[in-house]
């Protein structure tokens, strides 16, 4: 018997729900970067993430965690201090030097970047659908900052260059850290990535929150971050997770690039965000180029040649 068509849908929705508010937190982490500097909002999330860490460990494992091998431990402190610590740094000050806009579409390069380094490691072959959807996506880029480089805007164009570089930086982490998610799970790595990434960015972070004046500071910068963590961090890589298994990646990764949308109508309707046509269409072309290098089939990784015998003496 077929489960019924509300259970079906669950994952869906799921699933739309988490792109909705993920796009959401675009215009709000810039509102919040705008009343703390980000630097100091990463601050304050850290502050928050071992707790979120641990109860998600806790949830998962109870209170008998796994063990990693001696082997693991500093790949994943060098990767989590790449994927998690400099990749939230230099997306957070990309973003306060552009826009919400421009950090939700450039951001979603992440696939363009993951192809090319499977590309340069030897891992994947790019076929030519693959490649023509990273030349477009890198025509499409530059078309999204030629307003800014035409009117010599540095500081916004610097801002988008920041977060193509967190982007990579991203990419370079999903797929290096693979292993150790195939061994120990996604809630392993991420939750003992939290906690390696916390004392380190406290500590880069201490001079930015010791001259905040947290007194003076309205309760929608503290709700703000609480739901910026829990609710679109932890929470929302929870349900994505489970819609991804449920529903399958296939059906779910697609869905990402209505991202963009949502982030480009909210930071209009809310923070008064304008859009040139050169940015509208640039970032179409840098959509569809990243939708057609993702979505292509790629081509297998060369066989290494099998080399000759060694002569017997």
């Amino acid at each position: 018997m077929s489960r019924p068509a509300s259970v079906n849908s669950l994952p869906l929705l799921a699933a739309l729900t988490v792109v909705l508010v993920w796009g959401l937190n675009f215009p709000l982490q810039k509102a919040l970067y705008g009343q703390v500097g980000a630097v100091g909002f990463i601050g304050l999330r850290y502050l928050l993430m071992p707790f979120c860490a641990v109860a998600l460990l806790c949830w998962r494992f109870g209170l008998r965690w796994p063990r990693l091998d001696r082997a693991e431990l500093w790949p994943l402190v060098r990767l989590t201090l790449i994927g998690q610590g400099l990749h939230l740094l230099l997306a957070a000050c990309g973003m306060q030097g552009s826009t919400a806009f421009s950090a939700s579409v450039l951001l979603a390069c992440g696939p363009v970047f993951t192809l090319l380094i499977l590309r340069f490691s030897g891992l994947e072959r790019l076929s030519r659908g693959q490649v023509a959807g990273v030349a477009a996506a890198a025509c499409g880029a530059l078309l999204f900052t030629s307003d800014k480089l035409l009117a010599a805007d540095w500081r916004a164009g610097l801002g988008d260059l920041t977060l193509l570089v967190a982007a990579s930086l991203f990419s370079y982490y999903t797929v290096a850290s693979k292993p150790l998610i195939q061994h120990h799970g996604g809630v392993t790595v991420l939750g003992y990535g939290s906690l390696v990434c916390t004392p380190p960015l406290l500590l880069w972070c201490a001079p930015q929150l010791a001259a905040l004046d947290w007194a003076a500071q309205p309760a929608w910068v503290w709700t703000g971050t609480a739901w910026q963590v829990i609710g679109g961090g932890f929470l929302g890589w929870l349900a994505w997770g489970w819609a991804n298994d449920r529903h399958g990646v296939a059906r779910t990764a697609p869905l990402l690039y209505l991202m963009p949308l949502v982030a480009g109508l909210t930071a209009w309707l809310w923070g008064g965000e304008r859009f040139t046509l050169p940015k509208l269409l640039g970032a179409g072309v840098i959509l569809a180029g990243v939708a057609l290098a993702q979505f292509s089939p790629s081509r297998p990784a060369p066989r290494a040649r099998p080399q000759p015998p060694a002569p017997s003496c």
